[in-house]
């Protein structure tokens, strides 16, 4: 049976169906030694080529939550002097992370081979929530708690031609917000803070979609089903 080239690459766990359209229309894929276009349909007779590495589709989903400590990044590559959420996790297949955390953030990192997955869970058309827990550096007498979630809910110019907005904010006291999103662009809550001239000192993810990061330690890893997730 035969499916479109996109899917076929978001199932092999190469990347999400969004990433493979790109590299697609980059024309960095091949089957059977020609370029590629969109909607092509494929098969496992077919060899597929994306910048000189056959895939395959894997038989296997896999689906596992991490607890990240700070100080650690999120990415397939390997950086010399940096410590990479990879080396946490002991499996064999190759994984890629569902939303990632910035190198000094910590929290809930949802990592798969599942590439239709990490679409719907990335994609901001499907609306999945991310909860965050943030402290700022500043005390909490000088900045004015309405104005941040009244600017967050209408949403904050944070460069690059992008707005930053939550779905919703609550105060929790102690220069403490709790944030929702169903977006994820870069840093986007470090950068809403910081368009309001505020730094961030902390920031935890702690929950995406209907997945808990609950009493996970630190630096810990589960499998979960899929079921579990959505």
């Amino acid at each position: 049976m035969k499916i479109v080239l996109q899917k076929y690459i978001a199932e092999s766990g190469f990347c999400s169906r969004r990433r493979a359209e790109e590299l697609i229309r980059q024309k960095k894929v091949k089957v059977n030694n020609e370029i590629a276009e969109l909607g092509t349909r494929v098969s496992e007779k077919d060899e597929v080529v994306i910048e000189g590495k056959e895939i395959k589709l894997i038989k296997k989903k896999i689906y596992i939550i991490l607890n990240k400590p700070a100080g650690y990044t999120c990415t397939n590559r390997k950086f010399k002097g940096e410590k990479n959420i990879f080396e946490l996790v002991d499996v064999k297949e190759r994984l890629y992370t569902v939303g990632r955390l910035d190198k000094n953030s910590h929290g809930l990192v949802l990592l798969t081979n599942d590439g239709d997955l990490t679409e719907q869970l990335t994609h901001p058309r499907f609306e999945h929530e991310k909860e965050y827990l943030v402290k700022l550096k500043v005390k909490s007498e000088k900045f004015k708690v309405e104005e941040i979630i009244k600017s967050f809910r209408k949403g904050v110019d944070i460069g690059e031609n992008e707005i930053g907005k939550a779905k919703n904010v609550e105060y929790l006291g102690d220069d403490k917000f709790r944030i929702i999103l169903t977006e994820g662009k870069k840093r986007q809550i470090k950068r809403m803070f910081g368009a309001l001239n505020l730094e961030v000192a902390d920031l935890k993810r702690i929950r995406i979609s209907s997945v808990k990061l609950g009493n996970l330690k630190r630096g810990k890893w589960i499998y979960l089903e899929k079921n579990e997730i959505v």
